[in-house]
């Protein structure tokens, strides 16, 4: 808005007309830098490459020369780490179908099992314990769920041997199925962890574990493969 110059004389209309509707003109601020600014580095960009410098380079071929006739040479695929290792006389060297045969040249044949504790071999008929109170002469291990389960008088002897197994592999016979958990939490009780498979992987498993670890860690207890639910072995 323009200044209304003081004069002695009154303004004319044309003067109040300019200075009431004129526009009026924006005041000059000055700027004062209330602190220096400095420009900013602009950043750098670097190429990365995958490929460190101190990898070896690929080989050109994979021809390794001729074949060495050293006989020093070690061959993997035929060693044998329990080779000089001697076998438990417990092991089982054949499982017949009414029986087992030992290393030790004992036979427990007859349709009876077997129960090898710490070094020992037993005659084992769980299900002569499993038929009390279902009858004399039923030969039944198998409970109504269709479920493996003796009593617990089957494992009188796992309570009186110190010091007791580690491991129990229990072998059921030709076919594998579970067993009951009254039976599994029994076992467990004792201190002893159980693997259940059929009678022959129970006794190759049994085998190598015994030469492994030595027969006071491992036991088994395995049925004839030739047993027949309600029958037995005929």
């Amino acid at each position: 808005m323009p200044r209304l110059q003081p004069s002695l004389t009154r303004p004319t209309i044309r003067e109040l007309k300019t200075f009431l509707f004129s526009s009026p003109k924006p005041p000059r601020h000055h700027h004062i830098p209330t602190h220096r600014t400095r420009a900013l580095p602009t950043p750098r960009h670097f190429s990365h490459s995958t490929t460190s410098q101190y990898s070896s380079p690929k080989p050109r071929s994979r021809d390794r020369g001729p074949p060495s006739t050293e006989d020093t040479q070690t061959d993997f695929s035929s060693l044998n780490v329990l080779g000089n290792t001697p076998a438990p006389s417990t092991s089982i060297d054949a499982c017949a179908w009414d029986g087992f045969h030992l290393d030790s040249g004992v036979k427990v044949v007859g349709g009876k099992g077997v129960l090898l504790v710490n070094g020992e071999v037993f005659e084992w008929c769980p299900w002569l314990t499993a038929g009390k109170g279902k009858g004399e002469g039923e030969m039944k291990l198998v409970n109504e769920k269709g479920q493996w389960e003796v009593g617990e008088e089957a494992w009188g002897l796992l309570g009186l041997v110190w010091p007791k197994p580690d491991l129990l592999i229990l072998g059921l016979g030709k076919e594998m199925r579970p067993i009951s958990p009254k039976t599994r939490q029994y076992i467990n009780s004792l201190g002893i962890r159980v693997d259940i498979q059929d009678t022959r992987n129970a006794a190759a498993q049994f085998n190598l574990l015994a030469t492994e670890r030595g027969v006071g860690s491992v036991a088994a207890a395995l049925i004839p493969i030739g047993w027949k639910e309600g029958v037995g072995v005929r």
